[in-house]
């Protein structure tokens, strides 16, 4: 009898280190609330203010599983399938694809760094967006990325890629990812849509040392538009069809600084996009920002942006985003965000209109005919689970 005891608790005991080597978590949060945005474009073509339900403006509405599986000596399997959706009317995001977002397997080892497979960021996003710039710092996010995501800071997800990503080296962090086109040719011209492809690849590092960081990253898409889901490439009145950009190329240097309560931040981003003919279109983005938490509960933001198209284009954008946050628990905060834009100069012998965020997936609405400026005020509700 004792020997079957002895038997049972064994059998039990090895069960629950299995159990304990592997593992998967459902995560996700929900970003809903009330907007106003000013000179919104009407069926006219004019400007109209309009006060709508917002999703997804501090950071896009998700849920996914994120698993784990312990395979001895430091190394592990790794997986991250997530989903983007609208809480306004239940639709997926990034096009209807069902793990929009991310969808990577791969292998992590502790003291190396981990090597994924699938639909990643790239690290303008990893390294740039997460942390120096307004929209990764604030609840300001999608509105305070520079519209349309041209340099790749908040939604560059780069389609079949292999990444690495280092560990940690004193300090010192650093990777690189390649996009496979997984097509045998190019298109020459943009009546090529049977040979079109999309091939990035993307590198990254960074550095912190106590309350320093700084960070630079580099980003080359090659058909951004023929990817699945397409990468935008417009800014403001500038065309982009599917494949009239060859490529796009963004690079950028990033720092913060961190003060007691404070956090200071500045970030510069450097953008070439190429048609497949004509001449290419420079973007140059200036950030500066600081947010301060007056209580472990309550915090205020304060950013400014001014980018500036050269090239095919003489543009100038002003912006400055304010925000209020306030945690009521670890998981849910409600916030008030304000933004406002002034834009000035032309595309060839069209104005440039003022497009705060990333008007593309209706984050905010395009301006209306002439609008040069435009203001975004909103009032939202954020839960993480």
């Amino acid at each position: 009898m004792k020997k079957k005891i002895l038997t049972t608790a064994i059998l039990a005991s090895i069960a629950g280190i299995a159990h304990a080597q592997s593992s998967v978590t459902l995560y996700g949060l929900i970003d809903a609330g009330i907007s106003y945005n000013s000179h919104v474009k009407n069926s006219t073509g004019g400007s109209s203010s309009l006060w709508q339900y917002g999703d997804g403006v501090a950071q896009g509405s998700r849920w996914g599983l994120r698993g784990t599986e312990d395979l001895g000596g430091g190394l592990k399997a790794i997986f991250v399938l997530e989903n983007g959706f609208n809480s306004g009317n239940g639709t997926a995001g990034q096009g209807g694809a069902m793990f929009g977002r991310q969808a990577f397997v791969g292998l992590t080892q502790s003291n190396i760094g981990s090597l994924t497979f699938g639909r990643q960021y790239s690290f303008n996003t990893d390294v740039l967006g997460s942390n120096y710039s307004t929209g990764g710092n604030t609840v300001a996010g999608n509105y305070a990325y520079h519209f349309n995501d041209v340099d790749q800071l908040t939604s560059s997800r780069i389609n079949n890629s292999v990444k690495f990503q280092s560990i940690n080296f004193a300090g010192f962090t650093f990777g690189a990812l390649y996009g496979f086109s997984n097509t045998t040719s190019f298109a020459g011209s943009p009546t090529g849509t049977s040979t079109a492809s999309s091939r990035a690849y993307s590198f990254g590092a960074n550095y912190g040392y106590g309350p320093f960081s700084l960070g630079a990253a580099y980003t080359n898409i090659t058909y951004p538009g023929a990817a699945t889901p397409s990468m935008s490439t417009s800014i403001a009145n500038l065309p982009a069809t599917a494949l009239t950009i060859r490529d796009l190329r963004s690079f950028g240097v990033g720092g913060r600084y961190i003060v007691g309560p404070a956090t200071l931040w500045a970030l510069w981003t450097n953008t070439l996009i190429s048609p497949v003919a004509g001449s290419s279109t420079l973007y140059n983005a200036y950030e500066a920002g600081g947010k301060y938490a007056f209580t472990p509960a309550l915090s205020g933001a304060l950013g400014y942006t001014y980018s500036r198209a050269s090239g095919s284009a003489s543009a100038h954008w002003n912006q400055i985003n304010a925000a209020v946050d306030y945690a009521l628990s670890k998981r849910t905060d409600v916030y008030l965000l304000g933004v406002y834009q002034d834009a000035s100069g032309r595309f060839g012998t069209t104005n440039v209109q003022a497009q705060i965020g990333d008007s593309t997936s209706n984050i905010f609405p395009t301006s209306g005919t002439g609008s040069q400026d435009q203001v975004a005020v909103r009032v939202a509700i954020r839960h993480k689970f």
